[in-house]
């Protein structure tokens, strides 16, 4: 599946809200770039973060379900 394939369908999981996508994505990089293991059949030595989360989030293995799971910088 191509890179913008993966996007539409992670937007389509987030009823097309590109702010609730790049937050979510974000926290998720975060989190993998922690240590956290991928949801999906992907390595990090491999693939880009990014590629990962959004991967995660159109296969809905990552999902959105309140704004106190999006972090802050406070």
């Amino acid at each position: 599946m191509r890179t913008e394939e993966i996007a539409a369908k992670a937007l389509e999981k987030l009823d097309n809200d590109r702010y609730v996508l790049s937050n979510l994505l974000f926290a998720r990089i975060k989190e993998l770039g922690a240590g956290a293991t991928p949801l999906v059949d992907m390595k990090v030595s491999k693939h880009k973060l990014a590629d990962i989360a959004m991967r995660e989030i159109a296969e809905g293995k990552v999902v959105f379900e309140s704004i106190e799971q999006i972090p802050t910088n406070r």
